[in-house]
């Protein structure tokens, strides 16, 4: 027995979200069904993340235990032959049977992208949200910095969150805008709860029109509430950049 890791890259625009569900189909699920196929075993993949529908990746991890005598690093040339065209394997390997993705520490990095102009562009209506109130990037800044941290982020994650401890450590978190008007929001920790960036975007579009003060997001940390905090921004605008293991990667 051998545990193989994957590398997957993914646009989530038609899927219900990693994880595998009853209704809607998902990346899981479709990694899971080419991998049987493909190894004649009945496999069931576990994920670094467990992205939301309609979210993007551009380097999730997953990892599967198999007996197959296909070297490793050939896994993914074969795999991506039986993936549809929005699945995309960038790698594969081997590790060690205790590697587990979700279970070791890490460094995981989200981007949400703003198309911050009047007019929507049509070549990027599905990894960014358009918003046509000018945003004031200094100001998000400013605000972004009181994030990083070791904090409590309760005010920061969906009600339907289901974790007893909500303190969380963000390493960066900036903002920047391209010649192209999209305000890019990067934020790298080392645990992220249930809907947590698309939480800290909703905050700083707000303190990019000026509804709350940069200084805010201090009193919105410390009041522990969710309906402190700003919106929930559109999962389109999301992305998974990578994975950083620190042990056993």
């Amino acid at each position: 027995m051998k545990r193989i890791k994957l590398v997957v890259a993914y646009d989530g625009t038609n899927y219900c979200g990693w994880q595998v569900q009853p209704s809607g189909i998902t990346i899981e699920q479709v990694l899971n069904q080419a991998l049987s196929q493909l190894l004649g075993e009945e496999i069931s993949v576990i994920g670094a993340s467990r992205t939301d529908s309609g979210v993007h990746s551009l380097g999730n991890v997953a990892v599967f235990d198999t007996q197959t005598r296909i070297p490793p690093e050939k896994i993914c040339y074969a795999l991506n032959q039986r993936l549809p065209d929005d699945i995309v394997v960038q790698s594969s390997c081997e590790v060690d049977l205790e590697f587990h993705p979700r279970k070791c520490y890490s460094e995981k990095t989200y981007e949400y992208r703003i198309l911050n102009k009047k007019i929507p562009m049509p070549t990027l209506r599905h990894y960014t949200y358009f918003y046509y109130r000018n945003l004031d990037v200094e100001r998000m800044r400013q605000a972004a910095s009181f994030l990083v941290g070791r904090h409590d982020f309760k005010s920061f994650c969906s009600v339907k969150t289901q974790v007893e401890d909500t303190v969380r450590e963000i390493l960066s978190c900036t903002v920047e805008k391209s010649q192209e008007d999209v305000v890019t929001i990067r934020v790298t920790g080392t645990g992220f709860l249930y809907n947590m960036v698309r939480i800290i975007a909703g905050t700083l579009i707000s303190v990019g029109i000026g509804e709350l003060e940069p200084e805010a997001v201090v009193q919105i940390l410390e009041q522990r509430d969710r309906n402190a905090a700003g919106p929930t921004a559109p999962a389109k605008g999301l992305t998974m950049i990578g994975i950083k293991f620190h042990k056993n990667s």
